[in-house]
């Protein structure tokens, strides 16, 4: 059975500091430990699927583009 419990980050914080300082030192390496590595996985992972379906261009796009900054870079090198 999972219970789901709301509670705020100020309500979090307020019993973390209510705990004794050796409570808070071994919550912080299993923290540190295991739940922020495995969420920096997913959120990595979560990331570069949005960029991996993200818009690409083609080749004769990337050309006219190379093109046009060339022709800017000219440009501003006038003035």
């Amino acid at each position: 059975m999972d219970l789901t419990v709301k509670i705020g980050y100020d309500e979090i914080l307020g019993l973390v500091k209510q705990l004794p300082a050796s409570k808070i030192k071994q919550l912080q390496v299993v923290i540190n430990q295991d739940f922020i590595s495995k969420k920096a996985k997913q959120e990595i992972s979560a990331f570069q699927e949005f960029l991996l379906k993200g818009p690409v261009m083609s080749d004769k796009e990337l050309e006219q583009f190379n093109e046009n900054r060339k022709a800017f870079s000219q440009w501003r090198a006038k003035s």
